[in-house]
């Protein structure tokens, strides 16, 4: 979130502010973080803090550029979600890909090639859209879970405050424990200083974690996505409309009676039913989720798992959380 920014650098460098004023990336201020969930009546998403693509997408190119000084690699850290449908991973289980999460990005350098602005900018500062449209080639910005990147990091930091799991003292004590270091295989990788601040950052990593694949969240994610395809096969929607904004895709959703109904029903979930074996009935579905956990390097030590055995604990046990019951929402 926008909070974070002064955190990861005192100030946001021309290049990126000017990249991040261009209409894609604009765009994003109206694509939210936490895919849909935030608009239900579930009590656990109750006072969460705004925070959108834009807020993350800002924050990644921002820590990128703290620990490389490198616009290349910053601009891809910034670029890297200019993509992201609305409702973001929520569109990943609409594709029937919410296990990998990787349909969502697909379409990254197609977006900064159609965008004359983003093409002109970088032209100026001798980059290629080819440059910045791959993240992952570049191991500070984005690396293999559990491994810790800006982007991993920076969702993590933000939905910390977003969530109310931590203030901003907190979430400084992590980010000043932070370097880049070089890992077991010789790769560049942000890393902590400290075992203690990397045990405290991995357990609170932890609790937004399970949040990720939390009851509430994996059965409204699905149900949204449910919505969607309804949209879509009924012609309220198209897959181009999945492009633009949040705000734009719920008037369509209200225009029409059948789609609208089912975004009263979604936003007014509250409560869920849950069962260890599919029950009679109708509404019932079973939502496994991709586990997401950070098992960060510690300089001159190694992993967190390796060196605590506590910690290591707590990711073997989330790890083995059970996703298999059976959800109905009211």
């Amino acid at each position: 979130m926008a909070e974070n920014w002064s955190l990861y650098h005192p100030e946001l460098p021309e290049p990126l502010r000017r990249l991040a004023d261009t209409p894609p990336m604009q765009r994003l201020r109206q694509v939210g973080m936490n895919c849909g969930c935030e608009y239900t009546a579930f009590p656990r998403f109750a006072g969460w803090a705004p925070y959108s693509r834009f807020d993350h997408s800002v924050g990644v190119g921002l820590i990128v550029w703290h620990f490389t000084g490198d616009l290349r690699q910053s601009a891809a850290g910034l670029l890297h979600d200019v993509a992201t449908p609305v409702f973001a991973h929520t569109v990943d289980f609409l594709n029937g890909d919410h296990l990998r999460q990787e349909s969502t990005e697909a379409r990254t350098a197609e977006v900064i090639a159609a965008s004359p602005e983003l093409r002109a900018l970088l032209a100026e500062y001798g980059l290629a859209p080819e440059d910045v449209s791959d993240c992952h080639r570049f191991p500070i910005a984005d690396n293999d879970a559990p491994r810790l990147c800006a982007d991993r990091l920076e969702y993590t930091l933000g939905n910390l405050r977003s969530y109310g799991f931590a203030d901003g003292d907190a979430l400084r004590a992590f980010y000043a424990d932070l370097t880049a270091a070089n890992n077991e295989g010789g790769v560049p990788e942000l890393a902590f200083r400290t075992p203690e601040t990397a045990c405290a950052f991995t357990e609170a990593a932890l609790s937004t974690g399970r949040i990720y694949v939390a009851d509430e969240d994996r059965f409204a994610m699905q149900a949204l996505a449910d919505l969607l395809r309804a949209a879509l096969d009924r012609g309220v929607l198209t897959e181009s409309d999945l492009h633009t904004t949040e705000p734009l895709v719920i008037r369509k959703l209200e225009a029409d009676p059948e789609t609208a109904a089912m975004w009263r029903r979604f936003r007014a979930y509250r409560r869920l039913d849950r069962a260890p074996r599919r029950p009679a009935g109708t509404g019932w579905i079973q939502v496994p989720a991709k586990l997401r956990y950070i098992d960060p390097l510690i300089t001159g030590v190694g992993r967190v798992s390796r060196c605590s055995p506590r910690i290591a604990g707590l990711l073997a046990e989330f790890r083995r959380t059970d996703l298999a019951c059976w959800l109905r929402g009211e």
